[in-house]
């Protein structure tokens, strides 16, 4: 008798209201593959990959993620249009709803855990009615040994069923689709949509609440990597600013690639056991190991094959721009041992400045990095969305805003703290113009902003000399090994050194307008790392 079927008897949904349901516990990447394939949700690729298509829903739908507020929630976390409310009753009602539709089904379930630091895991059980849907947690979450399984408690539950369809107006949702998590019952329930994302984002904003509130652990949107010497380095950005590209150093070995913690013994640890990244217009050149990693086990989404054959056209966007893989860390040749780092020493705010007004490195005090931090700064180019004719300021608090249940000073003022206790140096790396804004510059040259992330993570800009920013305040490093001396400074760049000037201060007035919701809860320190607007 396989595992399987042994550990098929042993688990019961019924604690979970799931009755009479075929319960499929614990299969391996391939059974979950094959699968797929027999009952024709999935294809594979020239590669061996399984490719699926997640149906309507081809990206997160912030609008429809809500919080239970209840006695844990009710004064920590920070509501609004991110964080919106769901009224327990409601929630007991629409829970029940979704377990009734999965029982007598066949149900994929999975143990499985986050956190790869020992001392603060969190098991999760994942509930799904797809096979594929399974798959991504096998890659995404971390994976238990097997004798772990026979004494396996969950102390999270993700419950998960594309094809249940809400009525908002009993309901009370906004629309047939829905992603809320309950902190008192500790369950993340997701309905109505097949975009695997939604798991993942679900558990890690749960994450995002428990560690900093119960383990005074910093929760962050980052990758992080570590140097031969131990050294921790973190890369926040958002998305297009370099923040995956950058981080695979094959001099430095990956932690991850998305969602870390920051511990009180000054370790770094990956939230997660895989990686889920962007596939638009990847190349093995540019991104060789994503590109390698597609492979039997990897789980593709929303692609288009090149005409009569199996081979993914990556630059195929007729479904979504939000094309995506998800693969087992494993699947990445150069990985940290355990997922985890100990002492951080450089941090990098990465951001694509398509105004061509922020230098492409510069060094941060905590004020500042702070402020930078609860900004999450990075600009869209003109031409990426309709009527968008000139660059335009795109803001995300700690860099993750959707993500993010309590306030944004909350995580700021860690970030501060832990930065100033581990003597961590912050760096804000503009990955976007040069010479001028969009249109007008050019693009900063990776190999430039690899040797900038170089010097800095060998120390060689300690002791050269900086000259702080007239409007931004921040040091700008007058020379840097392998880097013309000329870029360094971003006004030098432009041939209207005037109309830089003025750019700058638009854009710093952007910031201040941008922050004002932040203001009332920050305190002098941060409010000091601001641009000066006059």
């Amino acid at each position: 008798m396989d595992t399987n079927t042994v550990f098929a008897q042993s688990i019961s949904l019924k604690e979970l209201g799931i009755e009479n349901a075929k319960v499929r516990y614990q299969l391996s990447a391939d059974e979950l593959h094959a699968i797929t394939l027999q009952s024709g949700q999935g294809v594979e690729n020239s590669t061996g990959a399984l490719a699926i298509n997640t149906g309507e829903f081809t990206g997160r739908s912030p609008q429809d993620r809500f919080i239970v507020k209840d006695d844990i929630t009710k004064d920590q976390v920070w509501w609004g249009n991110v964080n919106i409310p769901f009224e327990p009753q409601a929630f007991e009602k629409l829970y029940n709803k979704v377990t009734a539709f999965l029982s007598d089904k066949e149900v994929f379930v999975r143990d499985s855990y986050v956190c790869s630091d020992p001392n603060y895991r969190l098991n999760v059980r994942v509930v799904t009615e797809t096979a594929w849907s399974n798959l991504f947690c096998y890659n995404m979450f971390l994976r238990p040994e097997e004798s772990e399984l026979a004494n396996f408690t969950p102390e999270w539950t993700v419950v998960c069923a594309p094809n249940f369809m809400a009525d908002p107006a009993v309901d009370g949702t906004r629309q047939s689709n829905f992603a809320i998590l309950d902190f008192t019952k500790k369950i993340a329930l997701i309905g109505g949509t097949g975009y695997t994302g939604e798991m993942k984002k679900g558990i890690f904003s749960a994450l995002n609440f428990i560690l900093p509130v119960f383990k005074n652990t910093l929760p962050m949107h980052c990758s992080a990597n570590v140097g031969e010497d131990g050294d921790t380095a973190i890369f926040f950005g958002l998305s297009g600013t370099g923040k995956t590209t950058l981080s695979a150093d094959p001099e430095r070995k990956l932690i991850g690639d998305d969602e870390h913690g920051w511990t009180n013994e000054n370790t770094v640890f990956n939230f997660e056991g895989g990686c889920y990244a962007k596939v638009i217009n990847l190349t093995e050149e540019n991104e060789p190991d994503i590109f390698r990693a597609i492979k039997k086990g990897a789980l593709l989404e929303n692609v288009v094959f090149k005409a009569g054959t199996n081979e993914v056209d990556f630059d195929d966007v007729s479904i979504t721009q939000n094309t995506r893989v998800s693969y087992p860390i494993t699947h990445i040749d150069n990985v940290q041992p355990g997922l985890v780092g100990h002492n951080p020493k450089n941090i990098f705010f990465l951001t694509a400045d398509s105004f061509g007004i922020l230098p492409p490195i510069s060094r941060l005090n905590p004020g500042q990095a702070a402020y930078h931090f609860i900004s999450g700064y990075t600009a869209k180019v003109a031409g990426t969305e309709a009527g968008v004719t000139e660059p335009q300021p795109n803001f995300s608090a700690c860099f993750g805003a959707p993500f993010m249940p309590l306030h944004p000073t909350r995580y700021a003022e860690m970030l501060s703290k832990k930065m100033k206790d581990a003597g961590v140096k912050v760096w804000l790396i503009n990955t976007g113009w040069t010479g001028g804004p969009y249109g007008i510059g050019s693009r900063m040259k990776l190999k430039y902003t690899r040797a900038m992330i170089t010097a800095a993570l060998k120390g060689e800009l300690d002791n050269v000399e900086y000259a702080d920013h007239k409007v931004f305040g921040i040091a700008k490093p007058q020379s840097c090994p392998n880097v013309p001396e000329e870029i360094l400074n971003p006004r030098n760049t432009w041939e209207d050194k005037e109309l830089y000037d003025q750019k700058a201060l638009e854009l710093a007035q952007k910031f201040k307008a941008n922050f004002a919701k932040f203001e009332e809860f920050a305190n002098a320190e941060i409010l000091a790392g601001a641009p000066i607007t006059e």
